[in-house]
């Protein structure tokens, strides 16, 4: 008896049915997928740095050393399990040249490093996550060089200088637990032992990479402080292991966040849908509902019957989609197959996306069972005399169409329907709200990223080149050099020179921990400040955001900071956003640490083409990193936002699909509701396109309600919803930067058309009635 209910019911509403099944579908494929991304990633990331038995604190350090401090220092430390130092030759990119290519790497960002492979651990790894050997004449290169390069195993590398030049085969390319991802400027090229020794002869300058790994992690906060408050060698940043975790798995973590973010918003589609189908339902079936009761039939027994049917619906529609997510799992995981690799699954991780999947199941069941609560309301007597579920009061003399002369009749009558009968708009508006909603918020977000903006999140202003002098013994030389050379050029509107070290500031607890501190007139390129303003006397510092967060500071509270080996009382005078570095740095205008400092920066504006002036100080200075503000972000985050405009393309046409068919089952069964008059209008004459502009005029209306209110959410909802998340990297106030044309124009047009389109389809069965069928019926 039930499977006949359902077989009748689902012919009965086709259309309601397969809809429902598709967004229930749909919740599952993207719910599983990002699951599965988010068990690929973990467990991926879990081998990757077992396999390359990844460093728990690297100090990179340009100059001399004496590796004798270095051991014995390590050996008085009991936390230390072992440790390793090894050298990188970094080469100009203007001296490299890929397969061939007549163009060098001059304009990259990336410091290009060349290594040997490490002895006892942080293993450069081959695409099978093995270690990497190369020999002589051959060279392993960088997974980021064989994507934007599209390298091939053969193809060339070739290295010169003023008098020779150096050629290598492909081999193998790198993963590296360090410089994998592209967000990391630095990349590590592998060569042989030989090889290594004539590059470090003839070519470029040595950075040393001092590495340890110790007995546990735990102590890694206090090891980084004692090591920073040493006299071993630290002119050069500082990375650990939890911040490596962090940049391997940043990119596709979003990825993830953001497929289970729009999985959820989808599944609040199909629940609004799923209880509109249901009040239709029961609204159909009341009298059929009213007569089971009184013949004794219980209520939990005629609630089985339509909860029997959504529960088969939910649960094949939720299969079905956990099998769609399994065919898609490459695509989605393809990044971090080729990035971290795959690792086969235990049976707990093969789990989870199912899991995911029966939540979608169990979250349109329980919502079932909410809704048919509508079942105790209704009576025997008043089911058996009345045609719905509530009665329907007459709105004649409210919004009468004889009291309009100003607008068309048609338009009148179609806003006159939406307001007299807004409740049953509703889900028609919740729905294009949900739909402007996901489709804006990624927008957004990639433009953001794309805009000159997004250099204020990464502890910098904006302005037009960006110049970063790579360490080695003369760069205070080439530092004072280029500022004088900036500051007495014609062509410079104005400049801001940075020096960045580590100082030792005295954390809540009163102890000495280290601090990156970047050195320079702040106010000149504006970082974007949570609080407060930049600093100005020698005695007042801007904290990043998770650094107030670790010293519990706020705007005008004092921190104690070491300034020339003594203690300097400062004053927080502002609170700004900083992603990179961990997220926890500070500006202030004091006298620069040049002994441990780690990076020399220039910002510059000016007038003219920025594109010639890096070639004009490329032809005076060497060593020097320049690029304008676009080409930064572009090199620094051309992968993740290539990565997420494939997602926002997928999110567009799975909108476009569910804005299609629920407006369609909106619209026909609201046509099955008007029939009657229908019919009339056509009898005494009304034009069938009059008829056709109420309907185009209800959808318009609620479409662009539901436009209006999506986007002011967006911008609000959506930017603190990606605040909080991104409040754990060192961005607390996130700002979206939107484009107008796309974002407020190309998409409500887009949807309009849709809408539009879909609706006259719908409406098209009107053409077949008339009051004489009406009656006949």
């Amino acid at each position: 008896m039930v499977l006949k209910f359902i077989r009748k019911d689902f012919l009965r509403q086709k259309l309601i049915t397969i809809a429902l099944f598709v967004f229930i579908m749909l919740s599952a494929v993207l719910m599983a997928s990002g699951a599965n991304m988010l068990m690929d990633l973990t467990h991926s990331i879990r081998y990757f740095f077992e396999a390359s038995h990844a460093p728990h604190f690297i100090q990179y350090h340009s100059g001399d050393m004496e590796q004798e401090l270095i051991d014995r220092w390590s050996e008085e430390h009991q936390w230390v399990k072992q440790q390793e130092t090894s050298e990188m030759i970094n080469i100009d990119g203007s001296h490299i040249y890929f397969n061939n290519s007549q163009e060098s790497q001059q304009n990259t960002l990336m410091e290009m490093g060349f290594v040997k492979q490490n002895e006892k651990f942080d293993y450069l790894l081959t695409l099978d996550n093995e270690k990497i050997q190369v020999k002589e004449g051959e060279m392993a290169v960088p997974i980021m060089y064989m994507q934007k390069n599209d390298l091939k195993l053969g193809d060339k590398v070739k290295i010169t200088n003023t008098s020779e030049e150096m050629e290598f085969v492909i081999t193998d390319f790198v993963r590296d637990v360090q410089m994998n991802p592209s967000i990391v400027s630095s990349k590590r090229f592998v060569v042989s032992d030989n090889d290594f020794e004539i590059l470090k002869r003839d070519y470029g300058t040595i950075e040393h990479i001092i590495s340890f790994q110790l007995n546990t992690i735990e102590n890694l906060s206090e090891f980084a402080n004692q090591y920073h408050l040493s006299n071993l060698p630290q002119t050069g940043p500082t990375i650990d292991y939890e911040l490596l975790k962090l940049v391997n798995g940043l990119t596709d973590g979003l990825i993830a966040a953001v497929l289970i973010m729009i999985a959820l918003l989808i599944s609040s589609i199909a629940l609004l849908c799923l209880r509109f189908t249901i009040l239709w339902a029961i609204e159909e079936d009341y009298k059929d509902i009213g007569v089971m009761k009184g013949i004794g039939i219980l209520p939990r027994d005629i609630k089985g019957f339509y909860l029997t049917k959504y529960f088969f619906l939910s649960l094949s529609a939720s299969i079905t989609g956990f099998v769609v997510s399994l065919l898609l799992n490459n695509l989605f995981s393809k990044n971090i197959r080729a990035y971290i690799g795959h690792v086969p699954k235990n049976l707990i991780q093969k789990a989870m996306p199912l899991l995911a999947t029966l939540l979608i199941f169990a979250i349109v069941l329980s919502f079932c069972m909410v809704i048919l609560r509508h079942f105790n309301k209704i009576s025997v007597v008043e089911a058996i005399n009345r045609n719905g579920l509530s009665n329907h009061k007459s709105h004649r003399k409210i919004f009468a169409l004889h009291k309009s002369n100003k607008i068309h009749p048609s338009i009148f009558l179609g806003l006159r329907d939406v307001v007299l009968r807004c409740k049953t708009y509703l889900l028609l508006f919740f729905v294009f709200v949900l739909c402007i909603l996901i489709i804006i918020v990624p927008l957004n977000f990639v433009n953001t990223v794309q805009s000159s903006d997004f250099m204020t999140y990464l502890g910098m202003g904006k302005s037009d080149l960006y110049i970063d002098l790579r360490q080695s013994e003369d760069v205070n030389e080439r530092f004072e050099k280029m500022i004088q050379y900036i500051e007495n050029d014609s062509d410079t509107v104005q400049y801001a020179g940075f020096i960045t070290s580590t100082y030792e500031v005295f954390n809540k607890e009163g102890y000495k921990e280290s601090l990156i501190v970047g050195v320079g007139d702040v106010s000149i390129f504006p970082l974007a400040y949570v609080e407060g303003k930049a600093p100005e006397g020698n005695n007042e510092i801007a904290l990043s955001f998770l650094s107030a967060k670790a010293l519990e500071k706020q705007i005008g509270n004092e921190i104690t900071l070491m300034v020339e080996e003594k203690p300097r009382t400062m004053v927080v005078t502002g609170i700004y956003q900083d992603i990179t570095n961990g997220g926890k740095t500070a500006k202030a205008n004091i006298t620069p640490n040049r002994k441990d400092a780690l990076w020399y920066s220039i910002h510059v504006d000016i007038n003219g083409d920025v594109t010639d002036k890096i070639n004009e100080y490329g032809e005076l200075f060497s060593g020097v990193s320049m690029t304008s503000i676009t080409q930064y972000l572009e090199q620094t985050f051309a992968h993740t936002v290539h990565q997420l405009k494939n997602i926002i393309a997928i999110i567009i046409v799975l909108i476009v699909l569910v804005i299609i068919m629920i407006t369609s089952l909106f619209f026909k069964l609201h046509v099955a509701k008007d029939l009657s008059q229908i019919s009339v209008m056509r009898s005494i004459g009304i034009d069938l396109r009059q008829i056709q502009l109420q309907y185009i005029t209800k959808v318009l209306v609620v479409l662009n309600l539901g436009i209006m209110v999506g986007t002011i959410m967006a911008n609000t909802l959506g930017e603190r919803l990606l605040s909080l998340v991104l409040s754990f990297i060192g961005a607390s106030q996130f700002k979206f930067v939107s484009n107008p044309l796309i974002a407020y124009f190309i998409v409500p047009m887009g949807l309009m058309t849709v809408v539009t389109l879909t609706t006259l389809l719908s409406i098209a069965s009107i053409k077949k009635h008339s009051i004489t069928i009406q009656n006949l019926e």
